[in-house]
């Protein structure tokens, strides 16, 4: 089998939870022994061909139908959400050999692409939401658009053209990696092949790491009591709540310290955390991290420096970084919002709280950390939970059944 899988884009330095499953799911089709490659725009990287882990990559040239879009604007729409063209991918879809089916992990002008060129290959398309569609909460929203305000935009045309609107409704399936999101997108689309497909983790990488060389490395005691989030540093996630509810969880945790790790997607955002992290007049308390690539050890070390693992996000469709605490033996204290609720069992592998509302996520961290009966209930459970469910293998060869499926009936009509 010819897969080909288009992300909006594919870099090391921009990495979270839709590259990860991109690459995860890549990497076993091609153990598998079927042909499987990333094709994507050059965002942020040099175009041209590539290669991460065994996986081939290809990077084309694309752009954005704007007129009047600064540089930085333009940078801006890189990291979050920019609706880009291109006619290289297009041409790259067109001259792949044997290519029996697209995997899209991207909508939009992309999408259309695919759309355009599967329909005059006569194969079939499958698109997966990451990030999601239905339930984002339109603060965020307004968040993907802002740096191109005071633009005017020609690339409607260019839509229309590829059929850029009708790309949920012409593809063979639509994959959601969150529960929720699979309920919203079956009501709006209810002839639909539309399923539920949680990411996976690897497990064994994030089972051991080294605690303390992390803590030395960043100059946090080997005494502090430490809260770790793991994720972009964006509004959709929310750090901010933390920083704010940081002084009263010290008034009973004096030792506490606060550890952000994350690629920036909003710099806007990053200077609004630096900025509460100075106005809180315990900087030192406090370590916000930037520029880790994922395969980094000081990833995996993190988990193990710390003491319990928070994720505040207002909106999250599934959250891999739950995935990756757990398995490194890590509380989980989470907001009940999007797919986490199905992925956390409240008071059983984690603890839940309103990301709207600081005194439960203080009531939250204070019970991981004061009850070690709790803490290492939640841990257990955790583990059962990721050893059993939540394995790379486990989801590509669900996965492999959904495209076995969409080829049988795309070969019948």
């Amino acid at each position: 089998m010819q897969i080909v899988h288009i992300p909006r884009r594919f870099v090391k330095d921009e990495w979270g939870g839709t590259e990860t499953v991109v690459l995860e799911t890549t990497k076993h089709l091609i153990s598998a022994g079927h042909h499987a490659m990333i094709l994507c725009p050059n965002m942020l990287a040099p175009a041209g061909p590539d290669e991460m882990e065994g996986v081939p990559i290809l990077r084309v040239p694309y752009f954005y139908p704007y007129f009047g879009l600064s540089a930085e604007a333009k940078r801006q729409l890189d990291k979050k959400g920019g609706n880009v063209f291109s006619l290289a991918l297009m041409r790259a879809l067109e001259r792949m050999p044997a290519l029996d089916l697209i995997h899209l992990h991207t909508g939009k002008r992309l999408g259309g692409i695919a759309r355009t060129i599967a329909q005059r290959r006569r194969i079939p398309y499958i698109i997966s939401l990451h990030g999601g569609l239905f339930d984002v909460p339109d603060e965020e929203a307004a968040t993907w658009t802002e740096p191109s305000a005071g633009t005017w935009e020609w690339g409607k045309m260019l839509g229309l053209w590829v059929g850029s609107r009708r790309v949920m409704d012409d593809a063979a399936a639509i994959v959601c990696v969150g529960a929720q999101e699979q309920i919203e997108v079956s009501a709006h689309y209810p002839q639909k092949r539309v399923i539920y497909l949680p990411n996976g983790v690897d497990a064994v990488r994030f089972r051991h790491g080294d605690g303390p060389a992390f803590r030395k490395k960043y100059q946090i005691p080997p005494t502090a009591t430490v809260i770790l989030c793991v994720g972009r540093l964006d509004p959709q996630k929310n750090q901010r709540l933390l920083l704010q509810a940081l002084p009263t969880l010290q008034a009973t945790l004096p030792q506490l310290h606060l550890v952000l790790m994350g690629p920036v997607t909003n710099e806007t955002y990053h200077q609004q955390l630096l900025t509460l992290r100075q106005e809180s007049g315990n900087a030192p308390a406090i370590t916000i991290i930037t520029g880790v690539p994922h395969e980094s050890p000081d990833l995996v070390d993190a988990y193990h420096a710390s003491d319990v693992f928070v994720l505040p996000s207002v909106h999250e469709p599934f959250g891999i970084v739950i995935l990756e605490a757990w398995s490194a033996g890590l509380p989980v204290v989470a907001s009940r919002v999007g797919g986490v609720p199905t992925l956390v069992t409240d008071n059983v592998d984690g603890l839940l709280f309103d990301p709207h509302d600081a005194d439960t996520l203080v009531r939250q961290v204070q019970s991981v950390i004061q009850q070690p009966a709790l803490r290492t209930s939640l841990r257990e459970h955790a583990w059962v939970t990721v050893a059993g469910q939540y394995t790379w293998e486990s989801v590509t060869q669900r996965l492999l059944s959904l495209y076995e499926d969409v080829l049988r009936e795309n070969s019948v009509r």
